[in-house]
């Protein structure tokens, strides 16, 4: 048997505001690289980044399996 996930639909709506959210901060530090003239800073900002699109990636696919019943 194939067992499929199935979230209520609030959660999937949360599921959807928090990748809305992610990708909102993604953008905005992506933004706000073009500004920043300290090393150490871009720096942190490019770490940030990374990590931010690691877990959009991973919301994305959780949002990809979810099924509303």
């Amino acid at each position: 048997m194939d067992q499929v996930q199935r979230l209520a639909p609030h959660e999937t709506m949360e599921i959807h505001e928090m990748l809305n959210f992610k990708t909102l901060c993604l953008a905005q530090s992506k933004l706000m690289q073009g500004l920043v003239f300290d090393r150490d800073l871009k720096h942190l900002m490019q770490k940030d980044v990374d990590l931010t699109m690691k877990h959009v990636a991973q919301l994305q696919g959780l949002y990809q399996k979810i099924q509303l019943q």
